[in-house]
């Protein structure tokens, strides 16, 4: 089990820090919205994209100053924020944010994106944070191998929550609930500065939400989808992997399950087909969901389930509670099943329905 509960831990604070990224973010979406615009920060209607009219996509803006804000806050009243820990998150934070901005406005090439956020991943490593141990299939400390573990962590969140931005609100919601996750798992492993990181977290997606939700009015951006992904991959270093509880490993990918496995997932088929696995495409679960007829908002709260599920999967295992595990477990087959069930079902009346009206057609032009 982990063992977190005899740390103290200051609730008033974790409040205040939600409280104050929800709010900051709330009031400043609108005015990134007019910065976007007035930069050019704009995303045309494409191809492989699910809008029809010309977006703002600047808003992690918001997202970004509403958190800074709050750990401005908590810098005053916890003592672990004036380290060099700290300081190397803060650091790296605003290069990634910075790297963002750019990219929305003069769309950077993947290299160069890919460049600075290994910089920045390095950063954090040297600045203290780093995954030390493994607890799964066999404890073992990591030794030379932590440097590179760690990269390829931080720069894999990095991209996996970009990546899964291509609907309204799926990755606000996602990480949103991704963080509501970590701070539980944060809380049990007795690190309150990653509690910090995450709730913050997951009050700046919130106040970003309700303009981001279906019918979106802004996107976030990969100023905000990286920015998200950083913080996430951060504080689950810092509040999981530091733990010495048994499979850290798979608790923190658990919380993380669905924009790991859609990274993985689009990945591996782009390689398969011999494609650049940089490149995007229409591979990703939200795009194989719409296109099979799915509504964006279905869509994004059938994901959002599965993230729901999966961060409930993470905590059950990190409570190490055999029945309840299992229960968990056959409890998300059971949903993934009908899920499954109802896709097939919903693709076949489509097919039906299309070739009633290719009769239709035919009927009335011989």
């Amino acid at each position: 089990m982990i063992y977190g509960y005899d740390i103290e831990h200051n609730w008033l604070l974790y409040v205040a820090v939600f409280a104050t990224a929800f709010a900051v973010t709330l009031l400043l979406t609108p005015w990134a919205k007019k910065v976007a615009v007035k930069v050019g920060a704009v995303d045309a209607p494409k191809d492989r994209g699910l809008h029809k009219k010309t977006m703002p996509r600047m808003g992690g803006l918001a997202m970004f100053i509403g958190f800074m804000t709050a750990m401005i806050v908590a810098a005053f009243v916890v003592e672990d924020f004036r380290s060099l820990e700290f300081a190397g998150f803060v650091v790296g934070g605003v290069i990634i944010a910075g790297l963002g901005v750019l990219d929305d406005i003069y769309h950077l090439r993947a290299y160069i994106k890919l460049v600075v956020q290994i910089a920045v991943a390095l950063i954090v490593v040297f600045t203290g944070t780093q995954i030390e141990f493994i607890h799964w299939p066999v404890p073992e400390f990591l030794g030379n191998f932590s440097i590179p573990i760690t990269v390829l962590w931080v720069v894999g969140i990095i991209n996996a929550v970009n990546f899964v931005d291509g609907v309204d609100g799926l990755a606000a919601g996602v990480s949103s609930i991704a963080a509501i996750f970590l701070t539980i798992l944060c809380i049990m492993t007795g690190s309150p500065l990653a509690v910090v990181f995450a709730i913050t977290l997951a009050g700046s997606c919130l106040g970003f939400l309700p303009r981001n939700f279906s019918p979106a009015e802004i996107f976030m951006g990969d100023t905000g989808s990286t920015f998200l992904g950083y913080v996430l991959a951060v504080s689950s270093i810092m509040g999981v992997y530091k733990s010495y509880a048994l499979l850290s490993v798979v608790i923190a990918g658990f919380a993380l399950a669905l924009p790991i496995m859609d990274t993985v997932y689009v990945t591996v088929c782009r390689i398969l087909k011999r494609k650049n696995p940089m490149k995007a495409d229409r591979g990703h679960f939200h795009h194989k969901l719409i296109d099979r007829g799915w509504s964006h908002r279905k869509t994004v709260i059938t994901l959002y389930s599965g993230s729901i599920l999966a961060g409930v999967v993470a905590v059950l295992i990190a409570l190490e509670d055999g029945r309840a595990l299992i229960i968990g477990g056959v409890s998300l087959l059971v949903i993934f099943s009908i899920i499954y069930v109802y896709r097939k079902r919903l693709s076949l009346r489509n097919t039906e329905e299309n070739q009633q009206l290719g009769q239709g057609t035919d009927k009335k032009n011989p």
